[in-house]
């Protein structure tokens, strides 16, 4: 996909599949009853379908597919198609039947030490350092890894509430395709972005609260992969400060509420309302307003992301205070009206 309208395709293209694949795919979760019910730990009070995110991952799977094959290495990009794949039918397996934490575990192992061939430099020591030279190839391709599957599982965690993980994944896309195009990055990188970035916007048209449908894992899971590629990517390119900040508050809730439960000696890979997003919405504040807090903080983290560009890593301290500051305001209470 190349040319001055490609950007706008790979946008507005994905978009409207998108939005139109979730439409059907919502029509057949009702129609086999294939819903989430409300439990002790559920964010939400009414039976939902899910699976939504087979609309998003038909659109973006494709979607990529065609930017991959206009690359210029057009393989580059079939280890995450392949692996994608791969979670999307094990996610489902577990959306329908739950599976155990292993299967599912190996299964994202698998993807992920495959994917990392398709890095910057892929297997070749000394090209594509995530960690620029930090680190020596092995040591720079194994905590990759360990923090690609963090990722996975983290973003994940993350889709807890209507509209977080589609805004979350729409927010990245579009930072992606931003810095990589002020970066002066293959051009493929931006392509993938808008891609990620339409897919998601058009599940938003169904998951915004009070959402007519949830993603699930089988969207969940294989778009933590793929966008954790993209980050890793960037990072691979020079850009590490620009990968730290567009994902950075999914980063922040996620790993300071596992560190929190692993102090306190909880099973951490049980389900829970524990995130900050989840607090917030059990101390007053509605779905839609976290998220629109948490997508006006991603804006102000794209913005420093860009700025890196020319002004380095002195940016990170306003982006790490940007996060504490929301997650603070996460954590209090709302005053109910006098």
């Amino acid at each position: 996909m190349t040319g001055p309208l490609a950007p706008l395709l790979a946008l507005g293209g994905s978009f409207a599949l998108s939005w139109l694949l979730t439409g059907r795919v919502l029509a057949y979760l009702r129609r086999k009853a294939i819903l989430d019910h409300p439990n002790d730990r559920s964010s939400h009070s009414i039976p939902t379908p899910r699976g939504g995110g087979w609309g998003v991952m038909l659109t973006l799977l494709p979607a990529w597919t065609v930017i991959a094959a206009t690359a210029d290495d057009p393989l580059r990009a079939l280890p995450i198609l392949v692996g994608a794949v791969a979670l999307m039918a094990v996610s489902w397996m577990d959306d329908r039947r739950g599976l155990g934490p292993a299967p599912r575990f190996v299964a994202q192992i698998a993807a992920v030490v495959a994917g990392l061939i398709a890095l910057p430099g892929g297997a070749l020591p000394g090209e594509g350092l995530v960690f620029q030279g930090l680190l020596p190839f092995w040591a720079d391709r194994l905590v990759a890894a360990v923090g690609w599957l963090w990722f996975v599982n983290l973003f994940n965690f993350m889709d807890g509430i209507d509209g977080l993980a589609g805004g979350e994944a729409a927010s990245i896309g579009a930072g992606l395709a931003l810095v990589a195009a002020f970066g002066a990055l293959n051009p493929a990188l931006a392509l993938y972005g808008l891609a990620a970035a339409g897919a998601a916007l058009g599940f938003l048209m169904w998951n915004w609260h009070p959402a007519k449908l949830f993603m699930g894992d089988v969207g969940s899971v294989p778009l933590g992969f793929t966008l954790g590629w993209l980050l890793l990517a960037l990072a691979a390119s020079g850009l590490w400060v620009a990968a730290l900040l567009i994902p950075a508050y999914f980063l922040a809730d996620a790993t300071f509420t596992l560190l929190r439960r692993l102090a306190e000696g909880k099973k951490v890979w049980q389900a829970h309302r524990e995130h900050f997003y989840q607090k917030a919405t059990q101390r007053g504040r509605n779905h839609a307003q976290v998220v629109r807090l948490v997508l006006a903080l991603n804006a102000a983290l794209l913005l420093l992301a860009v700025a890196s560009l020319a002004l380095g890593w002195v940016v990170l301290p306003a982006g790490a205070a940007a996060v504490v500051l929301l997650l603070a305001l996460l954590a209090r209470p709302v005053r109910a009206a006098a």
